[in-house]
């Protein structure tokens, strides 16, 4: 059995509730890679072989080092590919196209790949304080970074429309460069000489920060959930 591990929810960062509520050090007991954020939307995590790295707003990348930072939403696996992708190049506009054949529109599943990106185009959230604005309120005003000629690995996970709302309905993808010195949330690429892997998953677990006051509190505006989303997530399904 392969399982997707993921702790809160993407309706959670809708509703204001931006506040760590796992560790790193627990997350990585469910997996080995995976992305998320930190708390207050701090940045875009990447976590690949088990090392876990920060795209902060003004560009930096950090490598966390210190497993008590908290995440708020995170998702993560352990890496145990299913197949060899069956392209060498690809954009975010054909990504979807060119594994038809892998039937994925109802499951869930994880992608991971090394490439030479002629255009990298990413976006980082920056960090919030108290009170907590809305995932969609920090979406219309964040750094948006764009690169050519970069290489680096790009992973991130395809979910089923039916499960938009507990995370982002079609693909989540996050990036970093071989030098770790540029990362962020993939809004749009274009690749060459990719060599990767996809996996697919026969179990999704949502972990729920119970303990949480405002978590178990909150209430959501159900009817915009889904298009604010979409605003928020940006990029191509």
């Amino acid at each position: 059995m392969t399982s997707l591990y993921q702790h809160g929810t993407l309706a959670m960062l809708m509703g204001k509730q931006l506040q760590g509520t796992i560790t790193a050090a627990e997350l990585l007991k469910h997996g080995d890679t995976g992305m998320g954020t930190l708390t207050g939307l701090n940045g875009e995590v990447i976590i690949l072989e088990g090392q876990v790295y920060q795209a902060q707003s003004d560009g930096r990348v950090n490598h966390i080092t210190d497993l008590d930072t908290l995440l708020p939403f995170a998702s993560i696996h352990f890496y145990k590919p299913t197949q060899t992708l069956p392209f060498d190049q690809v954009d975010f506009e054909t990504l979807s196209d060119k594994l038809k054949s892998a039937q994925l529109q109802n499951i869930f599943s994880s992608i991971k790949f090394h490439a030479d990106f002629s255009r990298m185009h990413i976006r980082i959230a920056p960090q919030q304080v108290p009170p907590f604005p809305s995932l969609l309120e920090v979406a219309t005003n964040q750094p948006e970074f764009e690169v050519a000629d970069i290489s680096g690995t790009l992973m991130g996970y395809y979910a089923p429309e039916i499960f938009n709302g507990p995370t982002a309905a079609g693909w989540h993808l996050h990036f970093l460069s071989d030098d770790k010195s540029f990362s962020g949330h993939v809004l749009d690429f274009s690749a060459i000489n990719v060599t990767g892997t996809l996996q697919v998953f026969d179990e999704f677990v949502q972990h729920f920060p119970i303990e949480n006051a405002g978590f178990r509190g909150m209430s959501l505006d159900l009817d915009g959930l889904h298009a604010g989303i979409e605003a928020s997530e940006g990029g191509k399904k």
